[in-house]
């Protein structure tokens, strides 16, 4: 009986040290959450104004080609799948690298991957896919230029032509408790066109509006994976604060399961103590 106290003393104290993990874990996670969500918020007005300014020049010209924001036969797709380089994160990577995989089978057309982050990297690249750039080491906390390596590969194979549509796959941020693995296609963006039908006042660019849109549309990209990539870390981070709370509630139950346990079990032994004591007197008669 004294055995099986000792063994009940010994998973509560690794029990014990197993809650302090995930509880801090729990509060970094916390604390770089609340970062993530300050850049993310800081990110949408330069994004937007990109956005509107692309807009304001398509509405200006009457809607004018360019030759990356031209519709092609699809023949081959990049997917920059953005994950994390940990885990412990619930489904969070679970979650976008399933997306991936189902919208790369459903088309069932030649596709490309870009990995952000180890998890994504390791995954696509044991299954054989055709991995043309991966970034690990930037997923918790993205800076712009990351975003602008990341958009320069992309768009160096897109004005190639060797793939015809870029799809960025991450998990929106919606909430602390809530993330949402998303697909959103970059190029032609569809983005871009919206509110262009209407004429507005008329501007001259200098040089020229091919350049102009040559310029804007790269920023436009690159701001956008820098979003995609911020939501991606805010969603990693709230998504591990959660996983960690449960572990920690879970440690919490288990300890006062196996306290009681314990409890029992000493007071079995005392009691069998007892009755030695009280027998050993009575044969003493």
């Amino acid at each position: 009986m004294a055995e099986t106290t000792r063994d009940i003393k010994r998973r509560i104290r690794g029990i014990s040290n197993t809650r302090q993990i995930t509880k801090a874990m729990e509060l970094v996670s916390s604390a770089k959450l609340k970062r993530a969500r300050e850049r993310l918020e800081k990110s949408r007005p330069y994004y937007n104004t990109v956005l509107s300014n692309i807009q304001d020049i398509l509405a200006t010209t009457g809607n004018m080609k360019h030759p990356l924001l031209d519709n092609r036969e699809v023949k081959s797709s990049l997917y920059i799948v953005v994950s994390a380089d940990r885990g412990l994160a619930g489904g969070y990577n679970a979650g976008v690298i399933r997306l991936a995989e189902n919208k790369i089978r459903e088309d069932n057309i030649d596709a490309k991957i870009i990995a952000v982050g180890s998890k994504a990297r390791d995954y696509f690249k044991k299954r054989g896919y055709d991995l043309v750039g991966d970034f690990v080491g930037i997923s918790e906390e993205p800076e712009f230029a990351d975003a602008r390596k990341v958009g320069n590969i992309a768009l160096e194979l897109y004005k190639n032509k060797d793939i015809d549509e870029i799809n960025i796959v991450y998990t929106k941020f919606l909430g602390t408790i809530s993330q949402e693995p998303t697909i959103l296609k970059l190029l032609p963006s569809t983005e871009v066109h919206e509110g262009s039908s209407e004429r507005r006042t008329v501007t001259e660019f200098e040089p020229s509006t091919e350049e102009v849109l040559s310029y804007l549309i790269p920023k436009y990209i690159q701001s956008t994976i820098y979003g995609a990539l911020i939501e991606a870390s805010s969603s990693e981070q709230a998504a591990r604060r959660v996983a960690m709370e449960a572990a920690t509630d879970n440690a919490d139950e288990m300890i006062d399961e196996l306290n009681i346990s314990y409890n029992r079990a000493r007071q079995a032994a005392i009691t069998m103590e007892i009755t030695e004591i009280v027998s050993g007197a009575d044969a003493l008669k």
